[in-house]
């Protein structure tokens, strides 16, 4: 007898361990248990069938990853599909917003001595590159693609020569009353001025350095004013 069921029970363990899915593998106990049934004269018990099944289960549901959770940030340029797309404001209220920037220029002393002599063959470096870097400021929507075109209320550019280590510090600033921000504008101003600059002296020195543009501090919007830690 036990020879028999032997028989009769290895091509269908070979059946439902080969089995890919729940529904197959409780396929093949239900017709084990028939035949188990035809050999013993009554139903075997169900324990072992159920409890395989629900540890089938259990493992098959374990092996499905958890969904990942929404981030708290998304990014607001990228679609559903993972295509760029530039942001709807409309729904966005109207409120006064700034944005400051900053970057540094490194000229060597040969450069820094000529532009603060004002010497350079093409001029007065530091008032041209004011005037760029507002310039700048006007045009970042067609330099940035998903930029929005914003109205701007006003720009400025304080550009200062540092002599401790023959640098230019550049700041700029960006203001609207808007719908979107204008920290793009901010950091054209200082980068429009510092390219500025590098054009004006390239001729006196290929050297020089335009570094450390960064966004300094903002206001206004929803996400409220933001500052750069010291």
């Amino acid at each position: 007898m036990f020879l028999r069921l032997v028989a009769v029970a290895s091509p269908l363990s070979r059946r439902f361990l080969s089995s890919k899915s729940s529904h197959e593998f409780t396929s093949a106990i239900a017709e084990l248990n028939k035949e188990m049934e035809s050999v013993f004269g009554e139903p075997p018990s169900t324990t072992l069938a159920s409890s395989s099944s629900d540890q089938f289960n259990f493992q098959d549901s374990q092996s499905v990853s958890p969904k990942v959770a929404d981030n708290e940030f998304s990014l607001t340029h990228i679609g559903d599909a993972g295509e760029a797309q530039m942001v709807d404001v409309s729904s966005k209220e109207i409120s006064k917003r700034v944005a400051i920037a900053s970057c540094k220029v490194i000229l060597g002393q040969k450069v820094f001595d000529l532009i603060s002599a004002n010497q350079m063959a093409k001029g007065d470096v530091l008032s041209v590159a004011k005037i760029a870097g507002i310039g700048g400021a006007k045009h970042t929507s067609k330099l940035i693609p998903l930029c929005h075109n914003i109205n701007l209320t006003h720009v400025r550019v304080d550009l200062k020569l540092n002599s401790m280590d023959y640098s230019l510090d550049i700041e700029g600033e960006a203001a609207s009353t808007g719908k979107t921000g204008v920290e793009m504008e901010a950091m054209t101003v200082v980068t429009v001025a510092g390219l500025t600059v590098y054009d004006m002296c390239k001729a006196a020195s290929k050297d020089i350095q335009i570094t450390d543009v960064r966004l300094v501090r903002k206001t206004g919007g929803k996400s409220g004013d933001w500052s750069r830690e010291k």
